[in-house]
């Protein structure tokens, strides 16, 4: 397809319900007259201004709480099942729209139009998983010590969910955890990042026409856009009982210490520096393209993007040959263009970021095996586009151990059997996708058995990037240790109560105590 131009991004602006100046918050279908500093959002991909937003204040953000605190008494009255339509009818309402915030995805981020797409897509995928899910939020029933005695346990609404999400899935994360929240009888109240807050907005119109529809509370899903002291405000505030937040182990750490200081609960999926174990017995043919694509998909902007091949030596040579090839083939340019496969870094700083750690890994004796750098000239003129670069590198150089968010690719050897690759493999700080490429039975069982992987995504024959909805998403160490989209991660979304009921004409007391009056 040729790229976007002007006229059909104005025409897909409108279609979402996007101006050329918004405001930066919203309860439900209620835009207020936001008046904080103006935010710019300028597409990575031309350098271009799309349109701008007056970001959120502090006072704007405490009238959002009062309404969500509404809401939320009226929206954990309504069944579960009756939740579940409303969002069954919201991914209805995604798939009309797929085309426009796909498109606006990519533009507005830098992801390739296909990745963009398919991010759209996730959000319809976990949806529909929520919508089943609205009718299996089960307890336990157990057994009483005492005669006449029942015991089971249930699960009731938090209240109010606070989503800090990040620029690189600016759509997806926020309806993982939208979707099961609101299943679960949850509100929700969004600060999106504010290098892209006009996917934001374009989600808010979408879920409102829904919610409308439905008389749906106003406040049940709310938007606010601003810097980091609104993130501050809703991890430091009592009446947001979760806190979910997807970015940097800095902020991540941050976010913790302030909502673990009112004892409250934070769901953190942060950093990772994912590896991929490539054994002698691997397929080059399935190593090669999962490398590739973990390493430069979405220009190395995902949190579970390959940024470690561990290698072994009798097989070093061959891998990075067929890499090295492989990496010549690769067209970098606009990532609305499908014939391209690799788009822009977000901007500056990342572009910056990505400069530093090719000078670190130099430094520390790391030697470049396919140069990067920044392109210019036509159809480069944000300054964002990159060269995907290959490093080899020592797994404890400092620069290694730290996760930096471009397409930068670290390979390294071993020479041992399969548990001195797993030990490479866990030995940095973050804990989020892993993977191992063998056609041996005992090395992949090796590696998901509880001395291998330290990562809460394990992968065999797959790369580690891209992750399905129906298991939990997350990792440990200072990933952050929480799970998000599927499996049981729906727990976190609600409050645990256990109840016994005594149904006899006594009232024995537990453990065989006597208290007799």
């Amino acid at each position: 397809m040729s790229t976007i131009g002007s006229e059909e991004m104005k025409g897909i602006l409108a279609q979402l319900g996007i101006q050329s100046t918004n405001s930066g918050a919203s309860t439900g279908s209620n835009w207020m007259n936001t008046t904080g500093a103006k935010i710019d959002s300028i597409s990575p991909v031309d350098g271009k201004l799309i349109a701008s937003v007056n970001s959120a204040t502090a006072a704007d953000y405490n009238a959002l709480i009062e309404k969500a605190q509404g809401a939320f008494v009226e929206w954990r009255k309504i069944p579960a099942p009756k939740r579940g339509e409303i969002v069954r009818q919201l991914a209805e309402r995604i798939r009309f729209y797929k085309e426009p915030l796909g498109k606006l995805v990519s533009y507005e981020m830098g992801k390739s139009l296909q990745e963009g797409l398919g991010e759209v897509q996730e959000m319809i995928d976990i949806c529909d998983f929520a919508v089943g899910l609205s009718r299996q939020l089960y307890g336990l029933t157990m057994h009483s010590e005492r005669p006449g005695h029942r015991m089971y346990e249930q699960y009731h609404p938090l209240g109010i969910v606070g989503i800090i999400s990040a620029f690189n899935f600016p759509v997806a994360v926020w309806n993982w955890n939208t979707a099961l929240a609101w299943v679960c009888g949850d509100v929700c109240i969004w600060k999106p990042s504010e290098k892209t807050p006009l996917t934001a907005i374009a989600c808010q119109r979408i879920t409102q026409e829904v919610f409308e529809a439905n008389g749906v509370p106003e406040g049940v899903s709310n938007v606010i856009i601003g810097d980091a002291e609104i993130g501050k405000l809703m991890a430091n505030d009592g009446r947001v009982p979760l806190i979910s937040a997807t970015g940097s182990t800095r902020m991540g750490k941050s976010v913790g210490a302030a909502v673990g200081e009112r004892l409250g609960r934070s769901l953190l999926e942060l950093g990772g520096n994912n590896a991929i174990i490539i054994t002698p017995s691997a397929d080059l043919k399935m190593v090669v393209p999962g490398a590739v694509f973990g390493a430069v998909g979405t220009a190395g902007q995902r949190c579970t993007s390959t940024r470690r091949l561990i290698v072994h030596a009798s097989i070093y040579d061959k891998v990075t040959e067929a890499l090295t090839s492989a990496y010549k083939q690769l067209s970098i340019g606009n990532p609305l263009d499908q014939n391209n496969h690799v788009g822009p870094l977000i901007d500056q700083e990342a572009v910056n970021n990505y400069l530093h750690a090719i000078e670190a890994a130099q430094k520390e004796g790391g030697k470049v095996l396919v140069e990067g750098g920044v392109l210019s000239g036509p159809g480069y003129e944000s300054g964002c586009y990159v060269k995907p670069c290959i490093i080899e590198a020592e797994n404890h150089f400092a620069i290694v151990q730290h996760e930096t968010f471009a397409p930068i690719l670290y390979v390294m050897k071993y020479s041992g059997d399969v548990y001195e690759a797993i030990a490479l493999q866990n030995g940095v700080p973050q804990g989020l996708s892993s993977a191992i490429m063998t056609n041996e039975l005992k090395e992949s069982e090796a590696f998901l058995a509880a001395a291998g992987s330290d990562c809460g995504i394990a992968n065999v024959n797959i790369g580690t990037s891209g992750a399905e909805i129906g298991g939990a998403f997350g990792g440990e160490k200072e990933t952050g240790g929480g799970r998000e989209s599927g499996s049981d991660a729906w727990k976190v979304y609600m409050r645990r109560q256990t109840n016994t009921i005594n149904y006899s004409d006594s009232l024995p007391l537990a453990q065989g105590i006597k208290f007799d009056l």
